[in-house]
This record gives C-alpha cells, sequence and structure tokens, in this order.
C-alpha cells in the first residue's frame, strides 16, 4: 500500500517547490509533470495511475493540479475507486474514502473549474480590453515593416532569395516566409 503523489506545473518557469513540500512528508514516491492543464495527453500522470494497486493512495497537492473540470475529476476519481485506489487532496486534508470526503470532493471540483472559468473569462476580457486601445498581443515581431519591405523588394527583384534574407535577419525561412504572407495580406493603410 503505497501513497504516491502527482505533482504538475504548467510551465518549465512555475516551481514545484510548493507541491513538494508539501507531498515529500506524506507520501512515498513523488512524480512531477510540466504540461498545461488543458494538455490532451498527461503521460506522467497516466504512468502513476497505471502503475497504482489496489490499496495504493494517489496523492494531489490540490484538486487543479491534477484535474481540469469538475466532470474530468469525478470520471477519475470513480475509475481510480473502482480499481481499489484511494484518493487524498492535502491542501484540504481529503480523503476520498468517506462519503463526507465524496461530497467535498464533488463540491470542490465545481469550485475548481469555476475558478478556472473566471480565470480564462478575465484573461480574455483583459485581452480584448487591451487590443480594443490598440496594444498588441503576444511577443514582438521578429522582422520590422522596415526589413520585410526591403525583403519583398530583393525577393521581387529577383537579387536575393528568402533563404539568403533569412540568414541576414537571423530569423528561420519559414519566419521570413510568414511574415511576407501575412505582409500581403494586410490591407495597406
Amino acid at each position: 500500500m503505497k501513497r504516491i503523489a502527482y505533482i504538475r506545473v504548467s510551465t518549465a518557469e512555475q516551481r514545484p517547490d510548493r507541491q513538494i513540500d508539501g507531498l515529500k512528508r506524506i507520501s512515498d514516491e513523488l512524480h512531477i509533470e510540466t504540461l498545461s492543464a488543458v494538455a490532451r495527453r498527461r503521460p506522467v500522470y497516466e504512468t502513476v495511475v497505471a502503475r497504482l494497486e489496489p490499496g495504493d493512495t494517489l496523492v494531489v497537492w490540490s484538486l487543479d493540479r491534477a484535474f481540469r473540470s469538475a466532470r474530468d475529476a469525478l470520471n477519475e476519481l470513480h475509475a481510480l475507486q473502482g480499481g481499489g485506489v484511494q484518493f487524498h487532496i492535502a491542501d484540504l486534508s481529503l480523503d476520498t474514502a468517506t462519503p463526507h470526503g465524496k461530497l467535498t470532493f464533488t463540491l470542490m471540483s465545481a469550485v475548481a473549474e469555476f475558478e478556472r472559468d473566471v480565470l480564462i473569462q478575465r484573461t480574455k476580457e483583459g485581452i480584448a480590453a487591451a487590443r480594443a486601445r490598440g496594444k498588441r498581443i503576444g511577443r514582438p515581431p521578429k522582422l520590422s515593416k522596415r526589413q520585410l519591405s526591403e525583403a519583398r523588394r530583393l525577393i521581387d527583384l529577383g537579387t536575393s532569395t528568402r533563404a539568403e534574407l533569412a540568414e541576414q535577419y537571423g530569423v528561420a525561412e519559414w519566419t521570413l516566409s510568414r511574415s511576407l504572407k501575412r505582409m500581403a495580406e494586410r490591407p495597406s493603410t
């Protein structure tokens, strides 16, 4: 009967330290995955779950670190318990082996999904507001309008190839091609 911890962070910049510190005292093994919550496949999680045996407990720091939605959480809990595996959420001291634990798990799953949906909505609203104010969203372009105009002129004259210009500008050829295509599709002002 093992207690196996699953830790997830969304990006390499996020640190799993808080989860590690909280779970190492109460788990026999720690497994860390760096992956967005919306990823379709979670290889580390799938490997951990496949190794669980009846009597084992899957441990996570918080509900949102393991599941994407209330439905996902409830389906996974049902599958785990069907295999004789218990589920423990450390930051809630929640054990799903009891009726009270199952109820709390169900409610917290819905709350976690709600929080995620609100965060997504606020992010979209913030991006829309920034765009409405004329802000450019995303990474800055690698090539300036002047570089693209010059590249278009040299390609049209036949004095340079895309590969040569891409090397000169220090970008991949596909970056230059895609930027030229976008420039051509943009309405001229």
